[in-house]
């Protein structure tokens, strides 16, 4: 399995309905958390999703919508127990903020941990898994930040049933055969792996382009993605302040997705001063019409 589930989805204001930014990505049986604002551990809790299945957190920007929420969740983990090693993947500045907090409270956690610093000559590949990598790239926004991009690789080859019972091959093998082996029968002959399976299907691609303002520099990290979430603080009547304060509009999020030849886009970080966030898809939907608010407690397939 492959999907998004989006935690919080607002800007830097949290409000009775809305959370700030924070995400979970399923890769088959490990999670990978995006960005921890304030009040994501109650997320999680809220719509049930195993923390312990947790092994890598990502950190986009030290703006505190994106992290303010980690030291306690990073607590909770250790307070519940958990053994098994947890990797952090964050600009520089955060390892000195985690420790001293620690240090303050008198805390040490009973879980092996991992800090990764993000540095911006250093981009490019940060977490490797069996089935699925992670990289990050640079964003514009008015600090260092950073965008994830995560590839799920589907290794296992397509079994032909009817090739393989043909060639009289065992079903007991067949996990064999989704690996790539090839099969020897009884008599010597040996069943090449390409006559009875097919090649794995084209792996999936979602990137998560963090704050920023418009940014065509991006497009190529985003090329051809089968879902992007970008930020649209603002309407666009308010391009003026989003630029100012580097962020986008809806308009410029579909502008980009279309350009950047995405097959979905997901929008969200919305700014506190919008209640109603169906214009979001009204602007954006003319543009790029593959376009989903993301939507807290939602889960989206890639």
């Amino acid at each position: 399995m492959f999907a998004v589930t989006i935690l919080g989805n607002n800007s830097a204001l949290p409000t009775p309905e809305r959370h700030p930014t924070a995400q979970v990505v399923t890769c088959n049986d490990q999670l990978v958390l995006i960005d921890c604002g304030e009040g994501t551990q109650v997320q999680l809790a809220k719509f049930k999703v195993r923390r312990s299945r947790i092994k890598h957190i990502v950190i986009s920007h030290l703006h505190g919508d994106h992290y303010f929420g980690l030291i306690g969740l990073l607590n909770t983990l250790s307070m519940l127990g958990r053994t098994e090693p947890l990797f952090l993947y964050a600009p520089p500045e955060l390892e000195a903020i985690i420790r001293l907090q620690m240090e303050c409270a008198g805390t040490v956690l009973n879980y092996p941990f991992t800090f990764t610093p993000l540095l911006p000559d250093q981009t490019g590949v940060i977490i490797r898994e069996k089935e699925f990598e992670v990289s990050f790239f640079p964003t514009r926004h008015r600090i260092p930040c950073y965008g994830f991009a995560f590839n799920m690789q589907r290794r296992k080859r397509k079994i032909l049933p009817d090739q393989a019972v043909a060639y009289e091959i065992p079903a007991t093998f067949y996990s064999r055969l989704q690996d790539g082996e090839d099969y020897r029968r009884k008599d010597g002959t040996l069943v090449q792996n390409d006559w009875v399976t097919l090649p794995p299907a084209p792996g999936k691609r979602y990137v998560y382009c963090a704050d920023t303002v418009y940014n065509e520099e991006m497009v190529p990290q985003l090329k051809d993605a089968d879902l992007i979430y970008h930020e649209t603080t603002y309407l666009h009547d308010q391009l003026q302040k989003a630029t100012e304060r580097f962020h986008s509009t809806s308009v410029q999020a579909a502008g980009l997705a279309r350009l950047a030849n995405v097959k979905r886009l997901l929008v969200g970080h919305f700014s506190s001063k919008y209640t109603d966030l169906q214009p979001f898809l009204d602007e954006c939907r003319p543009i790029f019409p593959n376009t989903d608010l993301a939507e807290e407690g939602v889960s989206y397939i890639i």
